[in-house]
């Protein structure tokens, strides 16, 4: 019997995904004990077929698999799309090719789809705001099984008129008759993946939809079809291509679902006004999803509630207003808000708290469960330089992660017996640990990254420099080495020049190259 923490799954149809494999693939398959989480099974010409499960993978025959195999499995099914995927009508199951460079199967990814009721409910009240959520997430971490499920909440809860754009069935299952896992959702399918945004502009303007659920928002014209969508007033539930916020924010394809981003030329008062560099990068619009999703895994989310906000904080390097959402063990939804990483302090017995350093010298840090690699080139774009204890004892600060914290390892306890500080930061990407290194150690921070002369402001000149360089006739222009948070950042100046650019070289001599999209062919 399932817990109340678990999800509740609704009938897979595994059988009918069995049943289209050949018999001795079959048997062993079904064999295995825990035949009901499996995943996918994969069969690759000329090597054994595998059964793969969350935690382990399987050989189910030591015979390899044939061409006679997988004709005896695509005979079984529906044909394949432009993007080489099939199901089998009315299930949620789908069936990836891949194909040599004659067109011919050579592999089949046989991927058990399921439907899965509760997915939403640590995100039920946003879904249900009448709010556009977008979602983000690797793949297989459960987007789609959460659109599916958004889908059937919000037409048969709430009475919306819901039209999904099911591009590759994925929401919906194979065949002409949706899958019931949809609820009274209405479904649309894509003939080919190129024609997904011309779909979604259909799907508004023919069927009068409240709400709009589409899955992999992945291309430009997808991109500007949502925003038009959105400003016509429907509620949209999607998923995109990228992990976190920040991806699709260096992300120039896609960044206009959070507003997109733009350089923006300030005039002298100003800039003093600000305490900035005459050029800086800001939102461009209003965002086309209100709310984002980091879907962290099948039980915890990290939620930016208002993404204009979010975005420009991110650009500005403040803090902002970020939830963490988890089921505990008896199933009940925790949030947490965060304005900015926590300092955990505990009361000092014979310990005074650290003294701020004289000069660019913080106090001695342990980084517990962080990347001192990134601490350190974090610090460095600072003009930050960093006294890092060996170990605790020698430390008058511990620093970690929310998840490391959580867990209370053995380090954790000894600290906290030892009454040493600790500062917990929600992830340990660079804009937390600015945001740490800023607050721990202000006015270094604020002469250093906003001022001229500072590394930050002196990088982001020298792409726009080399931007104007190159679109003055100057073939190639390479910038100094920077860090891979700066170089993205300098990737963003030469895009939104209409340039191309890359990195080239290894750490921590990599820098970017600038040069015209004609060189390019």
């Amino acid at each position: 019997m399932a817990d109340k923490h678990s999800p509740e799954v609704s009938g897979n149809d595994l059988d009918s995904l069995v049943e289209i494999l050949p018999s001795h693939i079959q048997q062993p398959l079904r064999r295995q004990e825990d035949i009901g989480d499996l995943l996918e099974v994969v069969m690759d010409l000329g090597r054994p077929p595998e059964a793969r499960f969350p935690h382990r993978e399987v050989i189910l025959s030591p015979g390899e698999v044939s061409r006679e195999d997988i004709d005896y499995v695509t005979s079984r099914l529906g044909s394949f799309g432009d993007d080489n995927r099939a199901g089998i009508e009315r299930t949620l199951h789908r069936i990836s090719a891949i194909r040599n460079r004659k067109g011919r199967i050579i592999g089949l990814s046989c991927r058990v789809g399921r439907a899965v009721f509760g997915t939403i409910k640590i995100i039920e009240d946003l879904v249900q705001s009448a709010r556009s959520v977008l979602l983000l997430g690797r793949p297989g971490i459960g987007k789609t099984t959460m659109l599916r499920e958004a889908a059937r909440v919000l037409a048969d809860d709430l009475k919306k008129r819901v039209v999904i754009v099911d591009t590759s069935n994925e929401i919906a299952g194979d065949g002409d008759i949706p899958h019931p896992a949809i609820g009274h959702a209405r479904r649309m399918q894509v003939t080919t993946p190129t024609m997904q945004h011309a779909v979604m502009i259909e799907a508004v303007e023919n069927h009068m939809p409240e709400v709009i659920i589409i899955d992999e928002i992945g291309t430009e014209l997808e991109a500007l079809a949502a925003r038009t969508i959105a400003e016509r007033g429907v509620q949209l539930i999607g998923t995109a291509h990228g992990n976190t916020l920040g991806n699709l924010m260096v992300n120039p394809t896609l960044s206009d679902l959070i507003g997109g981003i733009q350089a923006v030329t300030l005039g002298d008062e100003e800039a003093k006004r600000r305490g900035t560099q005459k050029t800086i990068l800001e939102r461009k619009s209003p965002p086309t999803f209100d709310i984002v999703v980091e879907i962290q895994d099948r039980n915890q989310v990290a939620v930016h509630p208002d993404v204009g906000q979010a975005v420009d904080a991110i650009l500005r390097t403040q803090p902002s207003t970020t939830e963490i959402r988890w089921l505990d063990k008896t199933g009940d939804v925790r949030i947490e808000r965060e304005e900015l990483p926590d300092i955990v302090r505990r009361p000092a017995r014979d310990r005074q708290p650290p003294e701020r350093a004289q000069g660019q010298v913080l106090p001695r840090l342990y980084p517990f469960g962080i990347n001192r690699s990134r601490l350190e080139q974090v610090a460095r774009d600072m003009s930050l330089t960093l006294n890092l204890a060996d170990n605790p004892g020698e430390a008058d600060l511990m620093i970690t992660s929310k998840s490391y914290y959580r867990r209370r390892p053995q380090k954790i306890r000894d600290a906290e017996a030892a009454a040493l500080p600790i500062y917990v930061l929600r992830k340990h990407t660079p804009v937390q640990l600015r945001q740490m290194l800023t607050t721990m150690f202000p006015a270094v921070s604020t002469s250093k990254i906003t001022s001229r002369g500072g590394a930050f402001s002196a990088a982001i000149r020298e792409a726009e420099e080399a931007a104007s360089g190159v679109l003055g006739g100057q073939d190639v222009a390479e910038l100094s080495p920077q860090s891979a948070y700066i170089r993205r950042l300098q990737h963003i100046v030469a895009e939104r020049s209409s340039l191309l650019s890359k990195s080239l070289g290894r750490e921590p001599k990599r820098r970017v190259t600038i040069y015209k999209k004609e060189m390019e062919a």
